[in-house]
């Protein structure tokens, strides 16, 4: 019985991994540009399910670029009063609202795609994530404000679960204090 759960487990994430995410109708790059506080995180990679009990809210600077690509600095507050920040580029693709990038940090190549904005409230984000022979899903719900109502969080748990994420690996982030530019 185990062995078959874990056989449907598999096909059900290949599944869904092969499945194409489809970008917002109307993507404006324009419109992403600012601060955004990262509400919500969903994915079922180790790395996460290990991590998850102990994450906190941070804030993501996007900025569009001359080119169309999508700058973003991210930034959390740590415990201890410093700060964990990670930058990357994700570089246009030929549909609007899909960017890839390759994370420096961890070597992975991302294809992420911005699935739903309404861009003075939230935003939501999904991307696919190679590394090696891994392959997963992230999905990430961004608000201008740390605080977002009921409609735009079950809008994040059901695209969350529509990318294969299991419902324990969908979390609303506590919130945290923000790093100051040095």
């Amino acid at each position: 019985m185990n062995s078959v759960l874990i056989l449907l487990g598999a096909v059900l994430c290949s599944l869904t991994v092969s499945s194409e995410v489809v970008p917002q109708a109307d993507f404006n790059l324009q419109e992403m540009a600012g601060k955004w506080y990262l509400v919500g995180f969903a994915a079922n990679a180790q790395w996460f399910v290990r991590r998850k009990a102990t994450m906190k809210m941070g804030t993501a600077m996007l900025k569009p670029t001359a080119e169309g690509d999508l700058s973003m600095a991210y930034s959390s507050l740590n415990a201890d009063g410093t700060c964990w920040k990670k930058d990357s580029l994700a570089k246009k693709t030929g549909v609007p609202g899909k960017f890839a990038y390759t994370c420096q940090r961890w070597g992975s190549v991302n294809d992420l795609t911005v699935v739903d904005a309404k861009y003075d409230e939230y935003a939501l984000i999904h991307t696919l994530k190679t590394k090696g022979d891994d392959v997963y899903s992230v999905t990430k719900l961004y608000g201008r404000s740390p605080d977002l109502g009921a409609e735009v969080m079950a809008k994040f748990k059901q695209i969350s679960l529509e990318s294969g994420i299991l419902p324990d690996n969908i979390v609303f982030l506590p919130k945290n204090g923000e790093c100051t530019e040095a």
